[in-house]
């Protein structure tokens, strides 16, 4: 099953609200300021060895239109966003299909895969509603990594 947001491929390009941008490569929209979301981007960065996936903090311009395009918001924890080859997704399943493209350490994801989607989108839910108390927040833009911040779309 499949977690694609249902507006038609590339939709966002003719979306006033939403700013162009270079969709060639695949990007994802997280919260720049939950310590979660800054460590998975930490780990996009090590790990995906093709330098390929952008990283696009909630908190930007171009992170809340395409947000807003796709029907969530950069206040809802849940929002977390996953672009590739004009098709969006969310949820647990986005966070998977990173994981599965990056490879390597990523796969670890992949199991989750077999869950019922009802179960994905519940543990995801749980997770992002208690990230903060969980896990802290971080500023994702003060990590002094040369290889995350190459990564980072403003």
């Amino acid at each position: 099953m499949t977690s694609a947001l249902s507006n038609a491929p590339h939709s966002y390009r003719t979306d006033p609200a939403v700013p162009s941008f270079d969709d060639t490569q695949p990007v994802t929209v997280m919260d720049g300021e939950c310590a979660l979301c800054s460590t998975g981007a930490r780990l996009i960065a090590r790990f995906d060895k093709t330098g390929e996936v952008r990283i696009c903090r909630t908190q930007t311009k171009l992170g809340q239109a395409l947000l807003q395009h796709y029907g969530l918001s950069a206040d809802d924890p849940e929002s977390w966003l996953y672009v590739v080859d004009g098709r969006a997704y969310t949820s647990l399943d986005a966070m998977i299909r990173v994981g599965a493209r990056i490879g390597g350490a990523g796969n670890i994801l992949q199991p989750l895969r077999l869950l019922p989607r009802s179960v994905q989108d519940w543990l995801y839910r749980r997770l992002a509603r208690n990230r903060y108390r969980l896990f802290g927040r971080a500023d994702m833009c003060e990590i002094p990594d040369p290889a995350l911040r190459a990564r980072l779309m403003e």
